[in-house]
């Protein structure tokens, strides 16, 4: 059955790979070559023909390919108040590369700016297209995992619990001024759950002086407390992956050591779970999924690499996933973006968009035009 909503049987994730007239004009930014306004120009009509693209090849929503970020989550989170994006001794290690070296420095309260350029990101979207406008933005889970107490002020946070509500309540803020922008159809992006699901991640929290132990239940009220503020008519989704810079990762491990908090315990409406490589595990962990009009956005589809998927071997892994979890419950898309950073995936265009596609056919044959 085709779904009229969000999340749509084919959807996808939200970053697409930067053409080259965006690459050209942020390097010449960079230089100072050209002016912040034609740079935005260049991306505007980028982004015109983005939307274009992914109407053309038969989706139900678009966004802008996250065409005017550097990063998929620094972006966003360093222009809430009270965050800073600084200057780091070492980048993110992914599996044999690192990302640029730079981190985030909490220093005073944080909240959501009423004027958070994302706003207007969105609204272009939106007046540029005749389908569904999705906006992403990074989850509230990732202001905090990454650096962890040591990147937030103690003289600002003495008390953690603090910290937590004030982010919670700034993105119960962010979610109102979306939806008030026009936005029904919002993603909150999350490595962080996928972190907990890995031994090695988790060492390194502890490495780094904190305690993992017990963030499941403060992740899940500070989540809950954003999704208080969604309107009836609003759906709110989240992606849940394992690191995506260049075609590489971060973490491995199955959801089983979150799936009852992440699938019963949180108020999304929707989840896109990585699940293109083992390193995801197995689909046992659906069996948390809340029966009803909850979905799970199934990504088999990588987008890691060009190499095209066999429609047969997707068409049975979904029937795999619905031994734990109604057919009706799920949709198709990539992993993850195909440009999680401006420097993008090692696929092409025309690889990209041969995949995008190919889950537009697999959803019609799977669930019906």
């Amino acid at each position: 059955m085709k779904r009229t909503k969000p999340p749509f049987r084919a959807d996808i994730v939200g970053s697409f790979l930067r053409t080259e007239p965006v690459h050209t004009a942020r390097a010449r930014r960079e230089t100072g070559e050209i002016t912040a306004a034609q740079l935005k120009a260049v991306e505007d009509e980028e982004i015109k023909k983005l939307i274009k693209k992914q109407e053309e090849v038969g989706l139900q929503l678009v966004t802008d390919g996250e065409f005017r970020r550097a990063w998929w989550h620094f972006d966003f989170l360093g222009l809430l108040t009270g965050v800073k994006i600084v200057e780091s001794d070492h980048g993110i290690q992914f599996a044999g590369v690192q990302t640029k070296a730079q981190t985030l420095k909490i220093d005073s309260k944080v909240d959501f700016p009423a004027d958070h350029p994302f706003l207007e990101h969105f609204k272009f979207v939106k007046a540029n297209t005749k389908v569904t406008p999705k906006m992403t933005i990074p989850s509230p889970t990732v202001l905090h995992f990454r650096g962890g107490r040591k990147a937030i002020s103690k003289d600002v946070y003495p008390d953690m619990a603090g910290f937590f509500e004030d982010t919670g309540k700034a993105y119960a803020k962010a979610v109102k001024a979306f939806y008030d922008a026009g936005c029904r159809y919002l993603q909150f992006d999350d490595t962080v759950w996928a972190y907990l699901c890995s031994p090695a991640e988790l060492q390194k929290a502890k490495d780094r002086g904190d305690d993992p132990a017990g963030l499941q239940d403060v992740y899940a009220k500070m989540i809950n407390a954003a999704l208080a503020a969604k309107p009836a008519d609003m759906v709110i989704t989240t992606h849940v992956c394992r690191g995506n810079f260049r075609s590489t990762w971060i973490s491995e491990g199955g959801y089983e050591p979150v799936a009852e908090t992440l699938l019963s315990k949180i108020n999304y409406d929707g989840y896109f779970l990585e699940y293109d490589t083992e390193r995801a595990g197995g689909f046992e962990p659906l069996r948390f999924l809340p029966k009803g009009d909850k979905q799970v956005v199934l990504g088999l589809i990588t987008s890691k690499s060009g190499t095209l998927e066999d429609k047969a071997d997707i068409k049975k892994r979904i029937q795999e996933a619905a031994k734990f979890a109604p057919l009706e419950q799920f949709c198709l898309s990539p992993q993850c973006g195909f440009a999680s950073t401006e420097e993008g995936n090692i696929l092409t265009e025309d690889q990209q968009w041969a995949k995008m596609r190919e889950i537009v056919e697999l959803a019609d044959e799977v669930w019906g035009k």
